[in-house]
């Protein structure tokens, strides 16, 4: 009931839990379907726990973005085929290594200095982990990317506040009679996970005179403080704990980056054209315009996925050879949206508002980034399996706006969450269809 065999899977790393499987259960499939089936429940279980812990506030909200994710039709050929596994089984490692890098830095601490690694156990499990997922699939060595960034991003705002002098104020009263309660350790103070967050939200001076500005601007003026802040020159010294993580992780990458490309006898695999057509294009131009497209047209497939297909090979998506190809808009408008995206993350950047953009993005463009031709050649014009991990971010940042919305609409909050009830429908039916066009190869041709 697959289009191909298992064992022609060319992630070589995933082939011990087929043979696992042939073991108990012999060359039946349907214990193949089952077990990919159950990786996918168990992605969406650590998603749900993922966005409860490191994104958003309300575990409500972490629960709607795990049911997107769900019944999200892209999914099909990951879950539905059987090679898909080696997707699913990545994908759930890497929500693994980002969980086990999370824990093993001290969230609680409040100093002087960037949070230090408080479990050196956690660190190396999730070293081990992220390379467990490289291992199935290689998108699985981005969590690293994504660990370093959202680490910098997230835990250096007590730091930065306390360099504008924000945190410099005379504690009342009332606050050092709670002193004890929060404890002490080694001088430094300790208080409750969700109070560490709450504490970059504090008003000051910047924050008066920004708010006011556009989200550009905002940005601009975040980056021009930080570049001017008094302290600056002891950026090196305050940041010592991230950068000694960073030193570790950026090594390890690199040797297991190595390692790889050793195992696979120093050279990339092969590709013919049909497999890529833009690739083997002699026009740069040709070749830009139609990987720029490619982008849009995935983040199409994620936002609409009307049209799904096992195989976008050959000619299914003709080649963008002109800059007055009308396909060229999609991809000026996905421009315009991550721009504005990345602009508002960075005009959040010393107050930490909005995890889930920063999150959301983290994990929506790092693990597309190996199948976005730009370091290597892909063996595809599209992959909606490679989608699959990239659709944890979509669904955060989808979610994000659909809690904004409702904040806005206040009054019209009911009608956007009946719409949202019937799109969560609407992807279940369209799952459901296209899994029936995975039930042999006559339908999928």
């Amino acid at each position: 009931s697959a289009l191909t065999p298992p064992f022609q899977s060319s992630d070589a790393s995933v082939l011990f839990s087929y043979r696992l499987n042939t073991l108990l259960a012999g060359m039946n499939p349907f214990y193949f379907h089952a077990v990919n089936v159950i990786l996918h429940c168990l992605v969406t279980l650590v998603l749900m726990y993922t966005c409860d812990k490191a994104v958003f506030k309300d575990c409500r909200l972490a629960f709607v973005t795990a049911l997107f994710f769900a019944v999200h039709p892209i999914h099909t050929e990951a879950v539905t085929g059987i090679v898909g596994r080696a997707d699913v089984l990545a994908c759930l490692l890497f929500l693994l290594a980002f969980l086990s890098y999370n824990r093993s830095v001290d969230q609680l601490y409040v100093g002087e200095h960037f949070p230090p690694t408080a479990s050196p156990f956690f660190l190396l499990l999730s070293l081990f982990l992220g390379t467990c997922a490289m291992l199935v699939k290689e998108t699985g060595v981005t969590v690293f990317g994504v660990c370093l960034v959202y680490d910098f991003f997230s835990l250096s705002c007590n730091g930065l506040k306390r360099r504008n002098g924000d945190l410099h104020q005379k504690p009342s009263p009332s606050a050092s009679l709670q002193a004890p309660l929060a404890g002490r350790e080694n001088g430094k103070h300790r208080v409750a996970p969700r109070g560490s967050w709450s504490s970059c939200h504090l008003p000051s001076p910047t924050k008066q005179r920004s708010s006011g500005l556009s989200v550009p601007s905002r940005a601009i003026w975040a980056i021009h403080s930080y570049l001017t802040a008094n302290n600056n020159q002891n950026f090196l010294d305050t940041a010592r704990p991230f950068l000694k993580r960073a030193a570790l992780v950026i090594s390890y990458v690199i040797l297991v980056l190595y390692f790889r490309l050793w195992i696979m006898g120093g050279s990339m695999p092969m590709f013919s054209e049909q497999d890529n057509p833009a690739s083997f294009s002699p026009y740069l131009l040709t070749r830009f315009l139609t990987y720029s497209y490619l982008l849009a047209f995935n983040a199409w497939l994620l936002l609409a996925p009307i049209t799904l297909c096992y195989d976008w090979q050959v000619g299914s998506i003709p080649l963008v050879e002109s800059v007055w190809d009308a396909r060229n808009l999609a991809t000026v408008f996905l421009v315009l949206v991550m721009t504005l995206l990345s602009l508002h993350c960075l005009a959040a950047f010393k107050k930490l508002e909005h995890k889930e953009v920063l999150v959301g993005l983290l994990f929506l463009v790092f693990p597309f980034i190996p199948a976005s031709n730009l370091f290597f050649r892909v063996g595809f014009v599209v992959a909606e399996r490679v989608l699959y991990m990239p659709s944890m971010g979509y669904c955060i940042l989808f979610v994000h706006g659909l809690k904004k919305l409702s904040t806005w609409l206040n009054k019209w909050r009911i009608t956007v969450l009946t719409f949202f009830a019937l799109l969560l429908l609407l992807f279940s039916w369209k799952t459901v269809k296209q899994n029936e066009i995975w039930l042999s190869r006559e339908s999928l041709f």
